[in-house]
């Protein structure tokens, strides 16, 4: 179970899970949750091929803490506007949000 096709199904399902979410959530909360899923079965890929595949072992340790500050960042930004959606319409649900179109 140490191989690397074992860890590629593994981040395969957390993606899936992850593009599920997204693309049936109504929150805004659970879209933010699949899309950091996704970025984690990312993360999995990288240090899985830098386990098995990568001569430097650190090339995928860097990529990884790049994706885990680009989730931060990413996190921040959204739940800032988040608040700021929820002090407008008081729902933080996604069809509540498309009326705010002009």
């Amino acid at each position: 179970m140490n191989s690397l096709t074992f860890y590629l199904v593994i981040a395969a399902i957390l993606f899936s899970f992850g593009l599920f979410g997204v693309l049936t959530r109504r929150s805004l909360i659970a879209v933010l949750i699949s899309i950091e899923l996704m970025l984690n079965s990312a993360s999995l890929n990288f240090m899985a091929f830098n386990k098995f595949v990568a001569p430097d072992t650190a090339i995928g340790q860097i990529y990884t803490l790049f994706i885990m500050g680009i989730a931060a960042a990413e996190a921040a930004i959204a739940l800032s506007i988040f608040l700021a959606l929820f002090r407008q319409l008081r729902s933080i649900n996604i069809e509540r949000a498309r009326e705010l179109r002009g």
